[in-house]
Order: structure tokens, then C-alpha cells, then sequence
């Protein structure tokens, strides 16, 4: 469930970013998060069995996606932003779903929540739009242990692994994982200032990086 770090990657070749949509890599990422809604209907249904084996395809693709655009060199512009993107709105929706059905506690929504409304507002204002930042480890490691955590506690749910243990082991995951959320959101808020204040500095006319 976690991008390993340059898996995928083959040494010694550059990456070769491509400007079309259609890459295997991006349908997976498409298809992800139109699972989310699949799992909501689950969860309102109470079907707790389907709902985490959705989430469990959702939390697998989301390293399936990166590590095959790097493989089979499909690094897209557009994969770039859309990969994060339906990875935060799929974590959002997932902790809605889960503190309004009592799966998790209500820290859950506020932890995940409140740092990305600020960061939308940051990037808005500062960029009009995304900044085009790299993923962090940290923001690697944390989105991991939020989609290890989260089957653990929905787990708990289906008929026949109602274990006291799933319940205490997933709210620690979960806890370690919202930790990792708060350091990676202000790593995101460094970077993202460092970034607006060298493009200030540069000379009018000089290409900015992206």
C-alpha cells in the first residue's frame, strides 16, 4: 500500500514525463477513485465484508499506479497531480465515512480534514492552483499506515472478526498515520513557501521550474 521509494524505477535512464492522459497508470488511478463511492454504498448498505474488500483495492492500487508508470516509463504531467489529488479526496471521503458510521473516532476527520483545506488555500493563493510539489517520504509513509489502519478497524465490522485486538492495533495505526499527516502537511507548507518565494526572486522572463 505504500509507493516504495523509486520502485519501479530503472537505474541509469531519466524520466520521461508525458503529456497525454491515456496511460494505463492514470486509468488505475481513474478507476481508484471510483471505487470510493462503491465503498460508501457498501458502508450505507452495512456490508462490511464488500465495503473492505473495496478499500483494501483502493489502498493496493494506489501503489500499483506509480510503480507502473515508473516501469513502464508512463510518467504523465497530468498523473503528477491527478495521483495526489484522488489520493486526498479518497482519504477525506474514507475518514467521513468512517466517523459518521462510529467506525473511527472523530479526530480521524480533523487531523486528515483541516490540514488539507489549509493547504488548498495556500496553493490557491499562492499558485492559482497546485504548486507541482514532489511527494515526500513522509507523505509516503503516512498515506500507508492510514490504509493499513483503516481496513483494520473496518475489519473489526465484518461477521466473524469482531477481535477486541483489530480495534486497539487499528486506532494505533491510525493515530501513527494522522501523526505522519500533521509532519507532512507542514513539510508541504515549507516547501510550498520556499518554492513561491525563489519564484519571486527570479528575474522577470526567467523560466520557472515546475
Amino acid at each position: 500500500m505504500i509507493k516504495l521509494i523509486g520502485a519501479g524505477s530503472r537505474p541509469g535512464r531519466g524520466e520521461k514525463v508525458l503529456d497525454t492522459f491515456w496511460t494505463l497508470p492514470n486509468l488505475i488511478t481513474v478507476l481508484r477513485f471510483l471505487g470510493v463511492p462503491l465503498f460508501v454504498w457498501f458502508i450505507v448498505r452495512d456490508s462490511y465484508g464488500p465495503a473492505f474488500i473495496t478499500l483494501v483495492i483502493i489502498g493496493s492500487t494506489d501503489w500499483v499506479d506509480g510503480y507502473l508508470a515508473r516501469r513502464l516509463d508512463q510518467v504523465s504531467r497530468t498523473g503528477k497531480w491527478l495521483d495526489p489529488v484522488a489520493d486526498r479526496l479518497a482519504l477525506i471521503i474514507v475518514a467521513v465515512v468512517f466517523v459518521v458510521d462510529q467506525i473511527a473516532p472523530s479526530w480521524l476527520v480533523w487531523t486528515i480534514v483541516i490540514p488539507d483545506l489549509i493547504l488548498i488555500a495556500n496553493s490557491l493563493i499562492l499558485f492559482g492552483g497546485s504548486p507541482n510539489l514532489q511527494v515526500s517520504n513522509i507523505g509516503k509513509i503516512r498515506t500507508a499506515l492510514l490504509l493499513i489502519g483503516a481496513p483494520m478497524l473496518l475489519l473489526q465490522r465484518v461477521p466473524g472478526f469482531g477481535y477486541e485486538w483489530l480495534i486497539i492495533a487499528g486506532n494505533i495505526v491510525l493515530a501513527a498515520g494522522c501523526a505522519g499527516h500533521i509532519a507532512a502537511f507542514a513539510g508541504y507548507m515549507r516547501a510550498s513557501w520556499r518554492k513561491y518565494r525563489l519564484h519571486n526572486a527570479l528575474p522577470v522572463g526567467t523560466p520557472h521550474e515546475s
